[in-house]
């Protein structure tokens, strides 16, 4: 009986430090979150002075009018959106077309074609050929060079290929057969439609890696026009790159109110360029139970 006691005593003392540990763990991650809200609704000048805010400071929506005024945001935020809808498009196309046959047992020669997609996961030819490659197909600074080397990823490829494995009956697709399916037309109406957890997930996985990508931009884009939102992002993020969204009435203003400006600024962009995964997550939350713990890399 006493041990019981002292066991139980003993659980609710674990129970105590897990949940405190995990409020600071919480605390900790929706902070940083939190304070840039609240400093892209303040008054510069009174985040610049007293940096450490839970709740805005004199509401300003300046920096936010600088922002939406500024026209190589509006540019890069609508090239952000083509090369998020048009990759992901791609992605899942080519990401479903290798992963239903290396999910099929009757595909013969399988185990090979596995073989050199997960080889090519731990090793790749680097940034030099890669480079090289989309210079001689003529796709620098160019809207495919944006979407087409990032056309596929083998992790995600395996993914797909555990799930179809797990939840794909072969019966069914046996079945399908007799009546006269052929491959694309049980991929198409059966595969397809049992499978939309998974695709969800990949949708979101492809399109949150396209829309935070400014590496490949930075390496392969040119002209400014083709430019896409992180890489604006980061011109004013890390290269301190405000005169056009500061303005001319601040050209006569002390050093430290300009320097508070920017400050503001610098948030507002973090928010504007967050908020569209921001919205989309919590909405495509529910699948991910479901998607990744079916598909996870197993068998």
């Amino acid at each position: 009986m006493l041990e019981n006691v002292k066991r139980t005593c003993t659980d609710k003392w674990l129970d105590f430090i897990n949940a405190a540990a995990l409020t600071v763990v919480i605390l900790l991650i929706l902070y940083p979150l939190v304070f840039v809200v609240v400093a892209s609704l303040s008054d510069p000048v009174a985040i610049y002075n007293d940096p450490l805010r839970l709740w805005p400071a004199k509401i300003n929506l300046e920096s936010y009018k600088a922002v939406f005024e500024n026209k190589d945001i509006w540019r890069g935020f609508g090239n952000s959106v083509m090369y998020t809808v048009v990759g992901t498009l791609i992605n899942i196309v080519m990401t479903t077309l290798a992963a239903y046959p290396l999910s099929r047992r009757r595909f013969y020669g399988k185990s090979v074609f596995t073989f050199f997609f997960v080889f090519t996961m731990f090793f790749s030819g680097g940034l030099i050929p890669s480079y090289l490659i989309n210079k001689q197909l003529h796709l620098l600074d160019t809207f495919l060079v944006m979407v087409l080397p990032m056309a596929i990823s083998v992790y995600n490829v395996v993914i797909m290929r555990t799930y179809f494995q797990t939840n794909i009956p072969q019966e069914l697709e046996e079945s399908a057969h007799v009546d006269g399916c052929n491959d694309f037309q049980i991929l198409y109406k059966i595969v397809l439609p049992l499978s939309m957890p998974i695709v969800a997930v990949l949708l979101l996985f492809y399109g949150v890696g396209h829309w935070n990508s400014y590496f490949h931009a930075l390496v392969y884009l040119q002209s400014r026009d083709q430019f896409p939102l992180q890489l604006i992002l980061r011109e004013i993020l890390v290269q301190n790159q405000f005169k056009d969204m500061v303005g001319a009435t601040m050209v006569d203003e002390k050093f430290s109110e300009r320097m508070a400006v920017m400050e503001g600024i610098k948030y507002a962009v973090v928010i504007v360029s967050s908020l569209p995964l921001l919205v989309i997550y919590p909405m495509m939350s529910k699948f991910f139970q479901k998607g990744i713990l079916i598909g996870s890399l197993k068998g």
